[in-house]
C-alpha cells in the first residue's frame, strides 16, 4: 500500500483502498455517456497517478477533455452502509456503481464522497465507473499552474486529468460520524470540538472524546448530539508556568500532538469510533509581527510547487510526503508556502507530526468571469473545510499575484472578487490570517506578501533595509504598486514571499538544457555563495516578519531548486541549513 489512511484526522479502524490497476480510456471526442457505452478498455492505469504522468502507465501529456476509468472490488453489502471516497480528481467526476449513477463532484483539488450503499450488489462483487471531464483549455477553472498549451512553457506544468489522489471504501454503521473539527485556544488553554452526525436519524445519540498527550489521559468527556450536532468546549487543567506549558503546545521547534479518540454511542451501543488528533496553537498578528502561541515568531519558509517528475502533481508515496517535510526542515526551514496547490492530507499530516508550517493556497483561475469566481468559492470553501483542523496551517491564500484579477487597479469587479474571498475566509475561519493577494495590489489582507527577485543582496538591503516611508508609493516587478489606492498600509506584517529564484542547472530535467530561474550560476560554490549573500539580507532587514525563498526543487524547466527534481541536494544540505537560519534566534524587531 503506497499511502496510509488517506484522512488522517478522522480515521476509521477498516477500509480498503481502491488504489492500483484500473480499466482505462480517452475519450476525446466525448462520444460517451454512460458505463453501458463504453465499447471496450484498451489500457490499464495504475490509480492515483494520473494518465499524463509515467507512472501511471500511459504517460500520455496531450490534450484529454474526457476519461474513462473502472474496476471491481469485494465489499459486503449486508448491514451498516459503505462510503465511496475520492481524494481528488480533475475537474469534475461522475461516479457510476454497478451502473448506477451515485453522484457527481466538480473541483480538482478536494475530496468527495458517495453513500453508495443502495447500489451495491448483493453478492459482494462490485464495479465502480468514473468519468472524469478536463477541459484543458478552459482558464475560467482553478488549475493552478497546469499548463493550458500543449507543452509546459514559461512557469506553467503538464497538466494533470483525472483521479490524482486515493480512492477508497469504508463501512460504518447506519448512523457515523461524519465530519470532526478542532479549534484550539491557548489563551483560555482549551479546545473546541464539533462533530456532525450522518445517516439514519436516531434518538439517545452521545459523543464521547478522551484526549491523551502520550499514556497521559487530559480529557475523557460525553455530550449529547442534538439535531445531528455536538459542539462543545473542552477546558484542559492549565499546568502553570510555561516550561509545563510548552510542553503542551505545538509549533515546529516541538510538534506535540494530543491524540483523540471519538466514539458515538446510541444509547449504551458503540456504533461508531475513529481516531484523531489536535495540536494546541495559535498563529496571529500583533501589530507588525507574527505571534506563534503568544509569542514573536521569524518565519523562514521556503516555496513548494509540489510536484514530482514521474508522478506530477500526485505524490509517489506516502514516504515521499514525509520526505519533503524532512528536507524542508533540514534545510533550516520552519514553514513552506505551498504554491497553487492544495496539497496532499497526507502531506499536511507529516507536517502537523514533524512540526512545519504551512500556507494554503488556492490555485489560480486565468480569466475573470463569474464562473470563474464562483468556481473558485465552491472549491475554496472546500479546501478550508477539508484542513481547517490542520495545526500545521496557519495562513491562507486566496489569490497570488492577481492571477485570474489581472486589473485589480482598474476593475472594480476584481477588486470586489479578492476583498469578498478576503471576508469569506475570514468568515470560514476567523482564526487564522489571510493574504487576500499575495505578491503586490494588496486591498483586504492581514499580511503584506512582497515578491522581489533582484539577485543583488545590496539592491534588497538599499529597498527594504533603511527608510520605508515611501516604499508603498514605488511600483515592484511588472510595474505593480504594493497596495491598491484606498488601502494603505496600516501596519500589517511585512514578509518577503517570494525572492531568490537561483538557477542552477546541476541536474536537468529530460529534455531541458538550459532551465530557467531569476539569475542564474554555473557550480555549487557559485550557489551557495549567492544564496547566502540573500539570505543573509533577507534574515536580518528589520521590516521583514518572515521570508520565502524560490524555490524548494526544480519542477520541470524551472531550474531554480534548492533540490533537484527528484529530491538530490545541489549542495551540502548542512550548508544550506547554516545559510537559511537554522541555529539563529534572532528576530528583526524584538529585543
Amino acid at each position: 500500500m503506497r499511502f496510509a489512511y488517506p484522512r488522517p484526522q478522522l480515521e476509521r479502524a477498516h477500509w480498503l483502498s481502491l488504489d492500483g490497476p484500473w480499466r482505462f480510456r480517452f475519450d476525446r471526442e466525448r462520444r460517451y455517456q454512460h458505463p453501458d457505452d463504453v465499447p471496450d478498455w484498451p489500457s490499464r492505469i495504475e490509480v492515483p497517478y494520473p494518465p499524463e504522468s509515467q507512472a501511471s502507465g500511459i504517460g500520455e501529456r496531450g490534450f484529454n477533455p474526457a476519461c474513462w476509468y473502472e474496476r471491481e472490488f469485494e465489499i459486503d453489502a449486508r448491514g451498516g452502509r459503505v462510503l465511496l471516497h475520492f481524494g481528488a480528481v480533475d475537474y469534475a467526476a461522475q461516479v457510476w456503481v454497478n451502473g448506477l449513477r451515485v453522484g457527481s463532484h466538480e473541483g480538482g483539488h478536494t475530496p468527495f464522497r458517495f453513500d453508495v450503499t443502495a447500489a451495491l450488489d448483493p453478492s459482494g462483487r462490485q464495479v465502480v465507473t468514473v468519468l472524469a471531464e478536463d477541459d484543458p483549455a478552459d482558464l475560467t477553472k482553478p488549475r493552478g499552474k497546469q499548463d493550458w498549451q500543449l507543452e509546459p512553457h514559461s512557469l506553467w506544468y503538464p497538466r494533470t486529468t483525472g483521479i490524482w489522489q486515493t480512492v477508497w471504501v469504508e463501512r460504518v454503521s447506519r448512523t457515523y460520524l461524519d465530519k470532526i473539527r478542532w479549534t484550539p485556544q491557548v489563551e483560555g488553554f482549551s479546545i473546541d470540538f464539533e462533530a456532525r452526525i450522518a445517516g439514519d436519524p436516531a434518538d439517545e445519540l452521545s459523543i464521547e472524546v478522551e484526549l491523551r498527550h502520550g499514556e497521559r489521559l487530559l480529557a475523557s468527556d460525553r455530550y449529547r448530539v442534538i439535531d445531528r450536532e455536538a459542539d462543545r468546549r473542552i477546558v484542559l487543567s492549565d499546568p502553570g508556568i510555561d516550561d509545563f506549558r510548552n510542553e503542551l503546545l505545538w509549533s515546529p521547534e516541538r510538534p506535540t500532538l494530543l491524540d483523540a479518540t471519538v466514539t458515538l454511542f446510541h444509547g449504551a451501543e458503540r456504533i461508531d469510533e475513529a481516531r484523531s488528533y489536535v495540536g494546541l496553537r495559535s498563529f496571529t498578528i500583533l501589530r507588525d509581527r507574527l505571534m506563534l502561541n503568544g509569542r514573536p515568531y521569524f518565519l523562514r519558509m521556503v516555496l513548494d510547487q509540489g510536484y514530482w517528475p514521474d508522478t506530477l502533481l500526485s505524490p509517489p508515496d506516502d514516504d515521499a510526503l514525509r520526505r519533503d517535510v524532512e528536507l524542508a526542515k533540514a534545510m533550516g526551514f520552519n514553514g513552506v508556502r505551498k504554491h497553487q496547490k492544495i496539497e496532499h492530507p497526507r502531506y499536511l499530516y507529516w507536517a502537523d507530526r514533524l512540526g512545519l508550517l504551512v500556507w494554503g493556497e488556492m490555485p489560480s483561475a486565468y480569466r475573470f468571469t463569474k464562473t470563474a469566481i464562483r468556481r473558485t468559492v465552491r472549491e475554496w470553501t472546500e479546501a478550508i473545510e477539508r484542513d481547517y483542523s490542520h495545526p500545521c496551517v496557519v495562513v491562507w491564500v486566496p489569490f497570488n499575484e492577481s492571477w485570474g484579477v489581472p486589473e485589480l487597479n482598474a476593475v472594480r469587479e476584481q477588486r470586489h472578487a479578492v476583498e469578498a474571498l478576503y471576508h469569506l475566509t475570514k468568515t470560514l475561519d476567523p482564526n487564522r490570517p489571510v493574504v487576500g493577494n499575495d505578491g503586490w495590489e494588496a486591498s483586504a489582507t492581514d499580511i503584506i506578501g512582497i515578491h522581489d527577485y533582484d539577485a543583488d543582496p545590496e539592491a534588497i538591503r538599499q529597498r527594504y533595509g533603511g527608510d520605508s516611508t515611501q516604499l508603498f508609493d514605488r511600483r515592484r516587478p511588472g510595474g505593480r504598486v504594493l497596495t491598491l489606492d484606498g488601502y494603505p498600509h496600516r501596519g500589517q506584517p511585512i514578509i518577503l514571499t517570494e525572492f531568490g529564484g537561483i538557477a542552477y542547472v546541476k541536474c536537468p530535467a529530460p529534455g531541458v538544457t538550459q532551465g530557467w530561474g531569476y539569475s542564474r550560476v554555473e557550480d555549487d560554490a557559485s550557489f551557495g555563495q549567492r544564496y547566502r549573500g540573500l539570505l543573509d539580507v533577507v534574515a536580518h532587514t528589520t521590516l521583514f516578519s518572515g521570508f520565502c525563498y524560490t524555490q524548494f526543487a526544480d519542477t520541470f524547466q524551472e531550474s531554480n531548486g534548492l533540490l533537484c527534481a527528484d529530491r538530490t541536494p545541489k549542495i551540502a544540505l548542512a550548508t544550506i541549513a547554516e545559510a537559511t537560519g537554522l541555529t539563529r534566534t534572532y528576530i528583526p524587531g524584538v529585543v
